[in-house]
């Protein structure tokens, strides 16, 4: 993003110039400056957040059908998960058969 030095407006781009539609200033592009703004260098990626796995610390298991195609099984663990600042929860599922995750609110 360009901002104007007359009056501090968004300037837009115009082929090769950036113009001002507040003031009508003009000032020439830069592509190395523009390039650098969009760098990623010094970023990492923390990847994927976290996602609750249901088979963790449970033995407990319901008679629930699981929802994959290839599958029959009608038990899976589960995992009670509260919302956020919610009134209430979240269960996870997990397929004791193929590993498959779901869950239900």
């Amino acid at each position: 993003m360009q901002f104007c030095d007359e009056c501090g407006s968004i300037m837009h781009t115009e082929g090769d110039t950036w113009v001002c539609r507040s003031c009508e200033n003009e000032e020439p592009r830069d592509s190395q400056a523009e390039a650098a703004m969009t760098t990623q260098d010094g970023q990492q990626d923390d990847g994927a957040p976290a996602v609750a796995d249901a088979t963790q610390g449970s033995t407990e298991t319901m008679q629930e059908p699981c929802p994959a195609d290839d599958c029959d099984s009608d038990r899976a663990y589960y995992e009670m998960m509260p919302k956020p600042g919610g009134s209430y929860e979240v269960r996870l599922f997990t397929c004791v058969e193929c590993g498959h995750k779901w869950r239900e609110s």
